[in-house]
């Protein structure tokens, strides 16, 4: 999410529509939710500070896939501090935008949500909003096309070309690029280079 992107996306491809990763959206409900916690951590004592640092990671988890110890932990926390309780209720239903089918029950999920951003913790969860707000066309777009659109293909290139960098210290941008390239050739002509699952043919007996 960079203006400038965007910018150079529209002048280029003006026709394109833009898809913000739901990765790069959800994970700003983790941030507020920990920034509530931090606020929290403060009037703790040290022995409840280490206990809640060790706990945050079923603070992060989608309540779905928290096992039945994890489930009581989470409750323990909530229960006494209320103000985590509700910023866990508001990670979990901006993360629950996206369990929505179609673009239009998102928007009624995401302003519901917004409606119901508790004042004690606004300032914390009020900069998501303002993100949507700014770039809210390009955020539900991920419904659009015929199905849910993500940047995994992109990032997992980025991914290969930062190994690539890494691994030939002092190499020029050129002789990265063609590394790359080459060895994405010889994945494709190579079958033994491509990792594709391939159902096996019934033969009638």
């Amino acid at each position: 999410m960079w203006q400038p992107y965007r910018n150079a996306v529209r002048e280029v491809l003006p026709q394109a529509s833009i898809v913000i990763d739901k990765f790069h959206v959800v994970k700003m409900a983790n941030e507020a939710l920990e920034q509530v916690r931090k606020t929290i951590r403060a009037s703790l004592t040290d022995a409840q500070r280490r206990s809640l640092m060790r706990d945050r990671y079923i603070l992060l988890k989608r309540k779905r896939d928290l096992m039945a110890k994890d489930q009581l932990i989470l409750e323990t926390w909530t229960e006494n501090f209320p103000a985590l309780g509700k910023a866990y209720a508001m990670k979990e239903d901006f993360f629950a935008i996206w369990d929505a089918s179609t673009k239009e029950e998102a928007h009624i999920r995401y302003f519901t949500w917004q409606e119901h951003i508790p004042p004690e913790i606004a300032d914390a969860f009020v900069p998501i909003a303002l993100t949507v707000e700014n770039w809210g066309d390009e955020i539900f777009n991920y419904w659009g096309h015929n199905g849910n659109i993500t940047n995994a293909f992109t990032e997992a290139k980025n991914g290969a070309l930062k190994v690539a960098n890494r691994v030939g210290r002092g190499y020029s941008f050129s002789v990265i690029r063609a590394k790359v390239l080459f060895a994405e050739q010889i994945a494709r002509k190579d079958p033994r280079m491509r990792k594709q699952f391939q159902p096996e043919e019934k033969t009638d007996q």
